[in-house]
Order: C-alpha cells, then sequence, then structure tokens
C-alpha cells in the first residue's frame, strides 16, 4: 500500500487518481499509525513553505516522515513536498523545513523577463539515470507549477535539472527518497511511468 502523507496542505486528488490509474493500492494517511504500515509514501503540497510546516507539525507528521526516510521504505516527495524535505525556503524566512536534505529553496529572480510563477511544461536534464526516471525518453518533458527552485548543497543527490531563467535542481534521489520539483501526476504518460517505476520499487 502507497501511503499519500495529508497533513491539511496538498492537492491529494490528483495524485491518488493517477496511482490507482496504474493499478497501485494507495490509501490517504492523517497520523503516523497509518504511515508506519505502508510500504512506501508520498508527499505532495501546494502552497507556501511556511504555512505547510507549520501543518506538518500540527499534525504530529515530521518525526514519522523522518522514520519513514530512515527505514529505507520508497518515499516521494512531490512540488513543496520536495521543498519541505530541505532546510529552509526564502519564502518563510526562519522557519526550519524537515531537513533531510541539505539545501536552501530560493526565489526564482524577477529580473530573468520570465513570468513567476513558472507554470508549463519544461524538459529535464537527467543528472542521475534510473530510479523514478528508468525507461524515460532523453530530456523528458514534465509540468511545473512553482515561484521558489531548490538548490541543493550537495549535488550527488540532484538527480535531474531544468533552467527557467536559473538552473534549478528539479529533481533529487538519495537511497530510497525520491522528490520532484514538478509534478509527475500532471505531466501525462512520462509522469506515469515515474510513478509506476516508484511504485515498482515496492
Amino acid at each position: 500500500m502507497i501511503a499519500i502523507i495529508d497533513y491539511g496542505a496538498g492537492n491529494l486528488q490528483s495524485v491518488e487518481k493517477a496511482f490507482r490509474y496504474i493499478g497501485c493500492e494507495v490509501q490517504v494517511v492523517t497520523n503516523s499509525d497509518e504511515l508506519r504500515k505502508a510500504d512506501a509514501a508520498v508527499l505532495p503540497g501546494v502552497g507556501a513553505f511556511g504555512d505547510s510546516m507549520e501543518s506538518l507539525r500540527q499534525s504530529g507528521l515530521v518525526e514519522p516522515v523522518k522514520e519513514f526516510v530512515s527505514s529505507g521504505k520508497p518515499f516521494l516527495g512531490i512540488c513543496l513536498g520536495l521543498q519541505l524535505l530541505f532546510e529552509e525556503s526564502e519564502e518563510s524566512p526562519g522557519v526550519p523545513g524537515i531537513g533531510i536534505l541539505r539545501g536552501k529553496i530560493r526565489k526564482i529572480p524577477a529580473d530573468t523577463g520570465l513570468k513567476i510563477p513558472h507554470i508549463g511544461w519544461n524538459s529535464l536534464e537527467i543528472c542521475k539515470p534510473g530510479g523514478i526516471f528508468q525507461g524515460l525518453p532523453e530530456n523528458p518533458y514534465v509540468y511545473f507549477v512553482h515561484s521558489y527552485y531548490l538548490k541543493a548543497e550537495d549535488s550527488e543527490v540532484v538527480s535531474a535539472q531544468t533552467d527557467y531563467g536559473v538552473k534549478i535542481d528539479a529533481a533529487v534521489w538519495k537511497d530510497n527518497l525520491f522528490a520532484a520539483q514538478f509534478h509527475p501526476e500532471k505531466s501525462g504518460e512520462v509522469g506515469l511511468q515515474m510513478l509506476r517505476n516508484f511504485a515498482g520499487m515496492i
């Protein structure tokens, strides 16, 4: 069973629907006991970094998320769910993230001449083939919706990048932990293949 973590700050339905579409057993979970029973977990998210961290804390899910990642079971962060795994964000100064990975979430510069938020399709430059990118075409197109982006401290964990006026660390992979700034569940067949790859790790 794949747990989709509901901490009151995420668009869960599209993620749940996508996993069901590819034949996975999924359950929306709201507490640590339900999360521990899962074979894999997904941390989705839309909205502000600070508000979402507060919601995670209020839900008592920060430590359970860390424990789940430490357990070695497959874990996937999506969009804000990627950002929350890092230490801090310029969106919410002074608010610590979950801090499983080292790095900072920065605002996309306003002087690029590009629209912010970044909404639309961009190609990925895959740095670490395999994992959720197994069997994908070269430079696959995926769907983004974001105003802030990851600058990882450790380049070794970065599995894909994209350009939007600035080089964006668009996905990370460390052991059993995967996360994407883009939305696999909204990225057509390419995104569904990523979700199949993730589910296949169970």
